[in-house]
């Protein structure tokens, strides 16, 4: 047994779901099973679905702590090959501020109640006790990551974790980053019927966006493909005429983002959906 799996095993006696990570410190690709996404358990997939695979697929998805997974045929070549071990803080229960220099642990000392602290390549971190959205560059060196996230395992560190304060939930909570590429503006009609919109009232469409919203804001599991299906519901409804407008597309990408999907995620969904369509 390696000394990565043994290093899994008791992460998982303790409620920590993990992974093995490969050269590079980044989680296994999909399996042969699911490669090109095609189970849909990925945000760009082709066919929408749950992913049946056994293997080591889907980065933080795959972390666990049942002990006859991580010892399963299936993940022997993985840890064989692994160089590092992960795990879920979310899965665990746990946030991980992930403070990448001195500047940011100088803020987070001058800022934040003490807790557990891991020392990293680079920085520290700061692992509370509670489960929150996981955030990227929430300011300048310091990322979140809890749920739908994986952080390296780096020992044990000092201190006792402490309760995830408020002022660490404060990060996340702001506008979502708007996406870096835009998607294409829909204030026009994507592709025929002369911009004549179909729908009688604007009452059909706020409904459609709507119900899109609630039906992401909703998910508990499957957050990729439930934002590519709402996404490909919209579009399959509205975009082909000209009433879908870009404060539309935005609200349908801010609930996707709060419940932890990233702007490049979202862009991809959408212009998957539209790949999709033929739009």
């Amino acid at each position: 047994m390696s000394e990565h799996l043994r290093t899994a095993l008791a992460l998982a006696a303790r409620g920590f779901p993990s992974l093995p990570l490969r050269a590079g410190k980044v989680p296994f690709g999909n399996c042969p099973t699911c490669a090109g996404n095609a189970c849909g358990g990925r945000p760009n997939m082709k066919t929408p679905g749950p992913c049946q695979c056994p293997g080591v697929c889907h980065a933080w998805a795959a972390a666990t702590t049942d002990p006859a997974v991580l010892t399963s045929p299936a993940w022997t070549d993985a840890w064989r090959r692994a160089v590092a071990v992960a795990y879920h803080p979310g899965g665990a229960g746990l946030t991980v501020l992930d403070l990448d220099d001195a500047d940011a642990i100088t803020w987070a000392r001058a800022t934040l109640p003490a807790t557990l602290t891991v020392s990293t390549t680079r920085g520290e971190h700061w692992i509370y006790q509670g489960a929150m959205r996981s955030v990227n560059a929430v300011r300048p060196g310091v990322d979140i990551k809890s749920l739908m996230a994986y952080a390296r395992w780096l020992g044990p560190g000092t201190g006792v974790p402490t309760d995830l304060p408020d002022a660490v939930r404060a990060l996340a909570v702001k506008d979502p980053t708007p996406p870096r590429r835009t998607p294409q503006s829909l204030t026009a009609p994507l592709r025929g019927n002369g911009g004549e919109c179909p729908h009688r009232t604007p009452v059909f469409l706020e409904r459609g966006i709507a119900m899109a919203e609630q039906r992401i804001t909703a998910a508990r599991s499957a957050i990729h493909a439930t934002v590519y299906g709402a996404f490909l519901a919209v579009l399959s409804t509205h975009g082909r005429c000209g009433c879908l407008t870009d404060t539309h597309v935005h609200r349908l990408f801010t609930a996707a983002q709060a419940k932890g999907e990233t702007a490049r995620h979202c862009t991809d969904a959408w212009n998957n959906a539209r790949t999709t369509l033929g739009l």
